[in-house]
Order: C-alpha cells, then sequence, then structure tokens
C-alpha cells in the first residue's frame, strides 16, 4: 500500500464518530509473535527526575505514550479530534448548567491487572495524589480546576469544579488522571524508577541498562474492562540512538514499526518509495515548536528584543531549509487546524523586517548587536533541530542587530534546567494533551506554567482563560482565545515558529498503522496487528 492511501486514510479517521475510540474491529491475527515498535525516545532517572514514568510526575508526551498503554483514564480520545469517549468510566456528564459538577459512573468489573478490583476510591485517591504532589513539572494544572472530589458507593465519582470548564472531559484522558493503585504509588511521594501499573490494555515491563531504559514490553491485559478493542497479545518498543540506527533496523527486518522521531530526510526517501518493503503513513499533527524566554533574564527583559527577533524571524524560510513539505510556518501558539486560531503574530509583525526590528530596538534604546545564546535539546525532538538552531543564528546574525551562539544539551539535563531558569533563550516543543486552543495557551500562560515561566499577564489568567472555558461550544470561545493569542504577540513571552506533520513507517504485513497515531500524538499501539499487505 502506498503512502498516499496511508495517509488518506489516517485524514479519513478524523471524521470518524466521536463515539468511535481509538480502537476497531479484532482482527484476531495473533500469530505472528510481538510486534516489534523503534524509537529514538529516551528515558533516564536521575536525581533530579528520579520517577519519569509516575503519571503525577511526568509531562512529556513520550512519556505519556509509554503510560496511556497501561494506566488506564476515565475518558479517551477517539479516533481523530472528536469529544473524549469514556474509557474506565461506562458514562460521564456535566450535570448542571454552569459546567461545574462532573458526574462519572465506572464500568463494572473493573480490575487492576493484578486482580484487585478499581473503585471510586482509587480514582478520588489517584487524582488527589497527583494534585497533592504538585510535581514541579507543572502536569497538576492540568487539575487545578478541581475544587473536590465525592465518591458515591464503588462506582460513582462526583468532581466539584472551582470554576466551569468545559475542557475538563479532555483532561480526565491525561495520564495525570490515570487511576493506580494506592500500594503500588505512594499518597505523598512519587514512585521512583520504571515500574508501571495498572489497569489499561497492556502490562508493562521495563529493560534497564545504565539507568535508561532500553525497550519496555506490552503484555496484553486479560483482566482488562474498557472501550479499546485490543488486536495484538503482544508489542515490545526498543530504544535507539538515533534515526539513522531505528532506520537500518527497519530495514533489515529486526522492527516492524517506526515511530518518532525520523529525519527529514529519512522521510522523504521513504515517501519517494525508497524501500518497497516499508510503508510510510503521513498523519495531520498538532505539534509546534516555539522559543521560550525568561523574561526576568537582564538580555531579554526587555519586551523590544523579544519584539525584534519576532520581527527579523523568517519562519517560511526555516521550514523550507530544514523541514520542507513536513512543516509549515506557525504564527500564534494554537496550530492552524484548531477551532480558535488566530495567526496573531503575521497580523502584528507580517513578513520579516529587519528594519522594522532595527526602529524597535532603537525606541527601546538598546544597544546593538544584542548578545545571547540560544539553548536547544539535542537527543529528544529529533535530529534535525541542530539544523534549524543553526538556521536561527543565522538568520538573527545576519540582521546585524543580533550576535547569537548556539548550544545544545541532553534532554535529561537540559528540561530540569529549563524550568529552573537556567537558560535565558530556549527552544521547545509542544505535543498537545488534547485537540483544543485551550491547552495550547494556559500551560503556558496559567498560574503554575509547565515551563516555569516568570511571565504573568493577569487579564489573561484572571478573566480571558476563564471566560473561555466557560464555552462549550468552543467556537463561542474563539474571542477570548483570540485575545490571548493577542497579547502573547504583543509581549512575546513565547515566540512561535513551526507546526508539524506526523509520520509512522511499517513494513509489510503490519496493519493498523493509520489508526495507530492521533493529531494530538497520541499512540495507540493496541490498533497494531499482523495481517495481509
Amino acid at each position: 500500500m502506498n503512502r498516499k492511501k496511508l495517509a488518506l486514510l489516517a485524514g479519513a479517521s478524523l471524521f470518524t464518530s466521536a463515539l468511535t475510540a481509538c480502537g476497531g474491529i479484532d482482527s484476531g491475527d495473533k500469530d505472528g509473535g510481538a510486534i516489534l515498535v523503534g524509537t529514538t525516545d529516551r528515558f533516564t532517572a536521575t536525581k533530579v527526575a528520579p520517577a519519569p514514568f509516575d503519571p503525577a510526575y511526568t509531562y512529556d508526551t513520550n512519556a505519556w505514550n509509554l503510560l496511556r498503554q497501561t494506566v488506564q483514564t476515565l475518558m479517551t480520545q477517539p479516533r481523530g479530534d472528536g469529544s473524549p469517549v469514556p474509557e474506565a468510566a461506562q458514562s460521564c456528564s456535566f450535570t448542571d448548567k454552569g459546567n461545574e459538577r462532573y458526574v462519572c459512573e465506572l464500568r463494572t468489573g473493573l480490575k487492576f491487572a493484578n486482580g484487585d478490583d478499581v473503585t471510586a476510591a482509587d480514582v478520588k485517591y489517584s487524582i488527589e495524589r497527583s494534585l497533592r504532589i504538585n510535581a514541579d513539572t507543572g502536569v497538576a494544572g492540568l487539575l487545578n480546576t478541581i475544587d473536590s472530589i465525592e465518591t458515591q458507593g464503588d462506582r460513582k465519582v462526583i468532581f466539584h469544579l472551582e470554576t466551569a470548564d468545559a475542557t475538563f472531559p479532555y483532561k480526565l484522558a491525561t495520564p495525570v488522571a490515570g487511576i493506580v493503585e494506592s500500594k503500588d504509588y505512594p499518597k505523598n511521594k512519587l514512585r521512583d524508577g520504571f515500574q508501571v501499573d495498572g489497569s489499561g490494555p497492556y502490562t508493562f515491563k521495563a529493560e534497564v541498562k545504565n539507568n535508561t531504559v532500553t525497550s519496555v514490553v506490552y503484555t496484553r491485559n486479560p483482566l482488562y474492562k474498557g472501550s479499546l478493542q485490543v488486536k495484538n497479545d503482544r508489542v515490545e518498543m526498543r530504544m535507539f540512538e538515533n534515526g539513522d540506527a531505528m532506520g537500518t533496523a527497519i530495514q533489515k527486518g529486526d522492527i516492524d514499526v517506526m515511530t518518532r522521531t525520523m529525519s527529514p530526510d529519512q522521510i522523504q526517501k521513504l515517501d519517494a518509495g525508497s524501500d518497497e518493503n516499508i510503508d510510510l503513513v503521513e498523519v495531520s499533527g498538532q505539534e509546534i515548536r516555539y522559543l521560550g524566554f525568561d523574561t526576568d533574564a537582564p538580555v531579554v527583559s526587555s519586551k523590544a528584543v523579544r519584539q525584534a527577533m519576532a520581527q527579523v524571524i523568517d519562519r517560511a524560510g526555516l521550514v523550507s531549509r530544514v523541514y520542507g513539505t513536513q512543516a509549515q510556518p506557525l504564527y500564534s501558539l494554537v496550530p492552524a487546524s484548531v477551532v480558535g486560531h488566530s495567526n496573531s503574530f503575521f497580523n502584528k509583525y507580517g513578513d520579516p523586517n529587519v528594519e522594522k526590528a532595527r526602529t524597535l530596538l532603537d525606541k527601546a534604546g538598546i544597544t546593538t548587536p544584542v548578545k545571547l545564546t540560544l539553548h536547544y535539546t539535542s537527543d529528544h525532538y529529533g535530529p534535525a533541530t541542530k539544523q534549524e538552531f543553526e538556521v536561527l543564528q543565522k538568520q538573527l546574525n545576519d540582521s546585524g542587530l543580533f550576535d547569537v551562539s548556539i548550544q545544545g544539551h541532553l534532554w535529561s539535563t537540559f528540561r530540569p534546567a529549563e524550568q529552573k531558569g537556567a537558560y535565558d533563550v530556549y527552544g521547545m516543543g509542544w505535543f498537545p494533551d488534547f485537540p483544543d486552543a485551550d491547552n495550547f495557551l494556559a500551560p503556558f500562560l496559567d498560574k503554575d506554567n509547565t515551563l516555569g515561566s516568570p511571565y504573568s499577564n493577569a487579564a489573561i489568567q484572571d478573566t480571558l482563560i476563564p471566560e473561555s472555558r466557560r464555552q462549550t461550544d468552543r467556537l463561542a470561545a474563539t474571542e477570548s482565545l483570540t485575545k490571548i493569542q493577542d497579547d502573547v504577540a504583543q509581549d512575546v513571552p513565547i515566540l512561535p515558529l513551526w507546526q508539524g506533520k506526523q509520520y509512522i513507517a511499517a513494513r509489510d504485513g503490519i496493519t493498523g498503522t493509520a489508526y495507530a497515531l492521533n493529531s494530538s500524538s497520541v499512540l495507540c499501539l493496541w490498533e497494531l496487528s499482523r495481517g495481509a499487505s
């Protein structure tokens, strides 16, 4: 099957009924052994981050995708971008007109993989634990509209919210709201190491070398009850040092499926049909990349410096040089495909213009060239990141207004350092927790933001975000969402660069790849099976 047909099939999934979760009719074909999936994602336990797989700690799409296979949530995202549907829950709904009381009833007979019953008390314990621990990753911020949690019997959970939150069902589909057992996950501290336990479709076993995960084996959980239809008995994820090593493995048949992160060159070659035994699937994505600023740092504390960078950077040139057709310029934190998107940065700055940038700096009394360092992670977002920052460096330096150096860091040191404010300017990516504009804005701009940014805008935090969350009809929230995006373009605490597509590659004989990723980058390993090419 060629790429275009697979891409069309993936696109068609966006229109699947919201009543259908990431699952389908069981193929019954489970006789070919474990499905071997490759990734370049790296997972390391350190003194700074000793609990990379604790749902109360991790706030990273890569780790979340490992957790989603084992840790069950009340709700789940369906194929495509529909509203979330019940998963561990039998039903969930708001029971008031103000979107402040949300009630879920669990499925009957739910059990953890060890045979213990899953009850409403476990749900309450798990979510209150995440809120209580309040990890420095900022992940608990997803649950910050919860005022209290009540249980009635073993199956009913009632969430009382502090303020209206139409996005709350989406948040219950994220791993921070995952259901865990108190004997495995302590009440007041994180669970260090690499163990994961839950009631989801698979059990989890990690192989570890030098405190780094080398592979994860997922074995079908026979006690699982939920909305997902599991199409295989066993999946093994293998971690590779880089995309080239992963590409060699799939060419040799050592793995069946290749996920993130492939290099732009690899994608181009597979797209051109370089290997007739490997199919490439293109899926609409909502991944974004951006520059973040420590707005308290002297070199970028002046808004004029950040605005001048926004005025100089040529997003189209950057994308063309590094990513080609695999990405597109982004002029807002909210991707173009998401309801509520506004081209706020283009509306304010237009095309790149060095003279306009010079005027901004001159009016603010900024001496040029402004000397600064752009920091990036060398191993987390793929091999093209270094080239991307080399292009950004050249664009800024060629303006004569900046004297920019660049510095790469391993993710295991980069992320903790960024959260502690070690970098004045840094590059980051964002894969949405759920496909709503709120999730591209609130995590960066609300109180206790995930970046640890000192930037604070009272109008955004106290008025605009709450206003937008009151609207169940997300189109009705557009006015508030647009104002937030306009404020970001004015103050530039974050500078959006581009949004990308997603790709997954598989050898002939592997089916389900068109549904194995959704636009929010949720990896659905249960969709994969062996069958006719």
